[in-house]
């Protein structure tokens, strides 16, 4: 799997290494490493990875075999931090996606310890913040782009705590309004209110493990701003005709598009809760779908219409690519893994788009709500279907019911 140059280079410095003696073992390292990037990269074309994609990779590994043969290393010492860096160094790489997908490949299969770390690994904070970011993302099923942005602000202000010998459970509002107003100094408006509120949400965290005495969470507030609050939009019954007329099943992509679309607006769930489902979570027997992995950790079984048993049941046919994971809906790139939220909305809001409607997935969640109010369902029996752990957030879901409202004022029949 090596290119002619490589080979020529690495030939080379067999037979210079040979001549002036390198130790026998550090021979041994260098035809080990080339034997495992020859199957790395056989198992990157039996896996489906594309050709440019192999190419690249190839090119990568080969300047780095002939690095690694160039020094004496020791295989422990091979797939570190320091020796990708001094490689990147050296061969002038921004980037080095081969090595440390060699890497995950040899820590998979046993050969190595551990892979080369990410290239920034988080900063580790005390406990009671990282047990935060856990029950951040499990409770709220925040995704990792939004932990990390909430690390941005946790990190300082532990620093901040730390500098001024404050306790989280010493905390007073004085404390927090000093962080801020250095934190905050280059920060436009709507990043400051954004960082308020991940700040809120641990301080309120903070007063329901006992940690404070007060809840500071609401004392955190910005300069006031006077404007009409927004309802949540949803989609009329025409509208949704035309968004469902629209859909096309020519492809794979949009057979599982298809799919997605349909747990949406039938179930009203969100993105993150159809990342989430597993081929374990649906029953066609009994027509049923259970959400274990939800917001406000509020699992429950939810009744299929039969319209969507048979749109998923399409795309597990005919269109989900064979994978080892459990996940139903799945990246056609190799490796095949889950898909992510934020994908599954882009792909729901594009059909959306291509139907020439406005909105975005969550629409579909609001008109679901709607359509369980005009149905006679109660807001509480909506807050368990949609998942909320306060009958407040239910009632934001809730557009007035207009058809009620002209039943009861001018006694019309609907």
């Amino acid at each position: 799997m090596l290119d002619n140059r490589t080979k020529q280079s690495v030939e080379f410095l067999d037979r210079w290494f040979k001549q002036y003696g390198l130790p026998q073992d550090d021979r041994a390292v260098g035809r080990d490493l080339e034997q495992a990037v020859s199957h790395y990269l056989q198992w990157m074309a039996e896996h489906g990875y594309s050709t440019s994609t192999i190419e690249n990779y190839r090119s990568t590994l080969n300047q780095f075999l002939v690095f690694i043969k160039g020094r004496r290393f020791s295989w422990g010492e091979i797939f570190t931090i320091h020796t990708l860096t001094w490689f990147q160094k050296v061969r002038a790489l921004k980037w080095a996606a081969g090595v440390r997908g060699l890497s995950r490949y040899l820590f998979e299969k046993g050969k190595i310890d551990e892979p080369i770390p990410e290239r920034k690994a988080p900063v580790k904070l005390p406990l009671i913040y990282e047990q935060y970011l856990v029950h951040h993302r499990k409770i709220k099923q925040a995704s990792e782009k939004k932990i990390k942005a909430i690390r941005r602000v946790l990190v300082p202000f532990d620093d901040h705590l730390q500098r001024h010998a404050i306790q989280p459970c010493q905390l007073r509002i004085e404390h927090v309004d000093a962080f801020l107003a250095r934190f905050h100094a280059d920060f436009s408006e709507s990043t400051k209110k954004c960082y308020r509120g991940y700040l809120r949400g641990f301080l309120d965290y903070l007063y329901g493990r006992g940690i404070t005495r007060t809840n500071l969470a609401p004392m955190v507030v910005g300069r006031r701003v006077y404007g009409r609050s927004k309802p949540p939009k949803f989609y009329r019954p025409e509208e949704v005709q035309k968004l469902f007329a629209s859909l096309k099943v020519s492809s794979a992509t949009e057979v599982r598009t298809y799919a997605m679309v349909h747990l949406a607006f039938s179930l009203g769930l969100r993105p993150a809760e159809i990342s989430s489902i597993t081929l374990d979570d649906i029953s066609f027997s009994k027509a049923e779908l259970t959400l274990r992995d939800r917001k406000s950790d509020n699992p429950i079984s939810l009744p299929v219409p039969e319209h969507t048993l048979k749109a998923v049941a399409t795309y597990l046919i005919g269109a989900r690519p064979k994978s080892p994971c459990r996940t139903v809906f799945l990246s056609f790139h190799p490796p095949h893994g889950s898909i992510n939220p934020g994908l599954i909305g882009c792909y729901i809001t594009k059909s959306m788009r291509q139907a020439g409607l406005c909105g975005t997935a969550y629409w579909l969640r609001h008109t679901y709500a709607q359509n369980l109010l005009e149905a006679g369902a109660s807001v509480y029996e909506i807050k368990e279907m949609l998942g909320h752990d306060r009958i407040e957030s239910s009632k934001a879901y809730l557009q007035i019911h207009t058809k009620l409202m002209r039943q009861v004022l001018f006694d019309e029949t609907l």
